[in-house]
């Protein structure tokens, strides 16, 4: 197994306070490796970057959706007045209800969205919109919604087939995501694939149209999709985070010990090596000490060359 490798330095009042590991892959329109860092074949946990494959594959179940709410199912939103007001328009469309959503109460993302929430919900934890989408998807086929996340159930089947064929390469294994769904580890090199195939679907129209609803107010996604035309980006827990470019160029990246400041120094790194410009203001994170900036984390120089 190769480690991670240095990408990431956390830098205060000059001096490097410390560093995160991660490995990352690009990958050209035909699938062939660009650039690798660390393991880009072994197993490793999407999570809710596998949200638009997840989309995708209740689309060939025959879901049908309008822009925004293809948006939501394959989001992780903030839980803000506009994402519960999509979500539970979803589920009213298809006779559902909060009630039906197996995912657990949470409150929404970020002290903005929760200012005034006081009580945890179903529909503002950041996969309420990906939840609503399955439980759309069994209606319309017939299905049985109360176990709609067991991993035998034909929804869930057929979205691990999409994976399968999306990645180009079997499941390493079968877990629970932290919204109670199966999870389904595949390789850097399967999620970049994944993404490559979807960035000119209706899946990725939709996110590009809507990036606001697949994250929300100040977020990474809607911060890099704003900035790039054509792309397509998802971050996931534990530090994962996967783009794909209109033209079929993606990437795939995990930091090793999960921090997710490191994700977007990574992705603009990345995305400068492959001539797109204008992200200055995406390249580093800003370090506070007593409330002021005093530093940044941010790309290790020269680590992607």
């Amino acid at each position: 197994m190769i480690p991670p490798v240095p990408l990431v330095e956390i830098v205060r009042s000059g001096l490097r306070e410390g560093v995160h590991h991660a490995s990352a892959v690009v990958i050209d329109p035909d699938g062939a490796p660009l650039m690798t860092r660390g393991d880009a074949t072994a197993p490793m946990y999407p999570r809710s970057s596998l949200k638009p494959a997840q989309a995708a594959g209740m689309l060939r179940c025959g879901l049908e959706l309008p822009s925004a709410d293809l948006a939501l199912a394959a989001a992780s939103h903030s839980g803000e007045q506009d994402h519960v007001a999509g979500v539970s328009e979803m589920l009213e469309r298809f006779s559902l209800t909060e009630d039906d959503l197996r995912c657990p109460p949470d409150l929404p993302l970020g002290q903005a969205a929760r200012r005034g929430v006081s009580e945890e919900r179903r529909i503002t934890m950041n996969c309420s919109g990906k939840h609503a989408a399955m439980l759309a998807t069994c209606v319309i086929n017939g299905w049985s919604t109360a176990d709609y996340l067991d991993p035998k159930h034909p929804l869930q089947v057929a979205i691990a087939d999409t994976v399968v064929d999306l990645a180009g390469e079997p499941l390493a294994n079968t877990a629970v995501d932290g919204c109670g769904a199966p999870l389904f580890a595949i390789s850097l090199t399967g999620l970049a694939r994944v993404f490559q195939r979807l960035v000119n679907t209706p899946v990725g129209q939709a996110m590009h149209e809507h990036p606001w609803l697949v994250s929300g107010t100040g977020r990474e996604d809607v911060r890099l999709m704003s900035a790039v035309p054509g792309l397509i980006s998802k971050i996931g827990a534990e530090g994962v985070f996967a783009f794909a470019l209109p033209d079929g160029r993606a990437a795939a990246i995990k930091i090793a010990d999960g921090g997710d400041r490191a994700r977007l120094p990574i992705a603009v790194g990345i995305l400068s090596s492959l001539g797109i410009t204008g992200l200055d203001d995406l390249a580093e994170e800003p370090v506070h000490g007593g409330g002021h900036p005093v530093g940044s984390v941010r790309l290790i120089p020269h680590s992607l060359d």
